[in-house]
């Protein structure tokens, strides 16, 4: 569970800072990316494996799974980024 969650922090953080780079200096792109990703990313994965886990009985992908694991993905960050963009008045763009 540990390697998903940095496999994923480290993916989005890249993501992010390679499609920011053309529209902010560096170091805004980087702070951007990591406030943007650390909350999402980790409670999209913990939610995905928690799913996971909760199934199979372990890290055992299966089709069975998937669909109940990318719902649990999408709909555990909604509440922050709902936050972040909202009341916050902040995005990622």
């Amino acid at each position: 569970m540990a390697i998903a969650i940095l496999n994923g922090l480290i993916t989005s953080i890249l993501l992010e800072t390679f499609i920011l780079s053309r529209q902010m200096p560096l170091n805004a792109v980087i702070n951007t990316a990591i406030k943007m990703s650390l909350i999402s990313m980790i409670s999209m994965e913990l939610a995905m494996n928690s799913i996971d886990l909760a199934v199979t009985g372990g890290a055992i992908l299966t089709i069975k799974v998937l669909p109940l694991m990318l719902l649990a993905g999408f709909i555990a960050p909604l509440p922050y980024n709902y936050w972040r963009l909202k009341v916050l008045g902040k995005s990622c763009h």
